[in-house]
């Protein structure tokens, strides 16, 4: 009746026989976009949301998805995940957070659904975080970015500008990866677990003193990228002179920006 694998020839919806498949490596990577107010974005890249911390939250939520996605998805069979990630990218030029998740498995069937599963319940725990902020946030561009493995082999969804933007091109995409924006950038060389330490600092500063990251980085002129870069993770701390003009904008010295 149909080449659609999750019908039988009479049409009735069942769970496809993967018993004959050869068992092999198989990783998927799906993203998902949440669009917010320029009010709301300030406030999960700088921890003020009325719930705590809008992305570890979401990551969570998002991971444990991926893990439970045959019993949200009827068709799909139970396997065992061997990695479940989830990363975000602050998008700042359109108050956007792009969330990947990837889930990577060894089976006879692949893991595209829970690494969407993860990015949608991930994305969807933004908007439940942030809702009291912004209400009209828009989920959109929810998609399978990547897949390996299986006897279909390797996907890239074509033209990704997101893709574009990290780095990757044609001849990467046969193992196409999601952007994590944990790595480290050009800063002052310190251990990682005092750049956690600092980045917790920073922000209980900016709480404390009731600062928002636009309004701040414009009163000291510098880029506000440079503090949701350091937020979020995907700077290891501030540059030393972007530091020195956010200190001076506050009327404090730097060490107090990072106590």
């Amino acid at each position: 009746m149909t080449d659609l694998t999750h019908l039988d020839e009479h049409g009735a919806a069942r769970m496809v026989d993967v018993s004959g498949k050869e068992t092999t490596e198989r990783e998927a990577t799906a993203e998902a976009v949440v669009t917010l107010s320029a009010e709301a974005y300030d406030a999960v890249a700088s921890g003020e949301t009325p719930k705590g911390d809008v992305l570890a939250t979401a990551r969570i939520a998002g991971i444990m998805a991926a893990k439970r996605t045959p019993e949200l998805i009827p068709l799909c069979h139970s396997i065992a995940l061997s990695k479940a990630e989830v990363a975000f990218e602050m998008l700042t030029d359109r108050n956007a957070i792009r969330v990947t998740a990837t889930a990577k498995t060894v089976a006879r069937t692949g893991v595209e659904m829970e690494a969407l599963t993860g990015a949608t319940v991930a994305a969807l725990t933004i908007y439940d975080m942030i809702k009291a902020v912004d209400k009209s946030a828009v989920i959109e561009s929810v998609r399978l970015i990547a897949k390996s493995g299986g006897k279909s082999g390797t996907f890239a969804a074509p033209s990704i500008r997101s893709a574009r933007k990290s780095g990757m091109t044609p001849a990467t995409r046969g193992r196409l990866r999601p952007g994590i924006i944990m790595g480290e950038v050009a800063a002052p060389q310190i251990p990682q677990d005092d750049a956690s330490g600092l980045r917790v600092a920073f922000r209980a500063f900016m709480v404390s003193h009731h600062l928002r990251a636009r309004d701040w980085a414009k009163h000291a002129g510098v880029p506000a990228a440079q503090i949701y870069a350091f937020l979020t993770g995907r700077a290891r701390t501030l540059p030393e002179d972007v530091a020195k003009r956010l200190a001076a904008a506050a009327r404090v010295r730097v060490e107090d920006l990072f106590r």
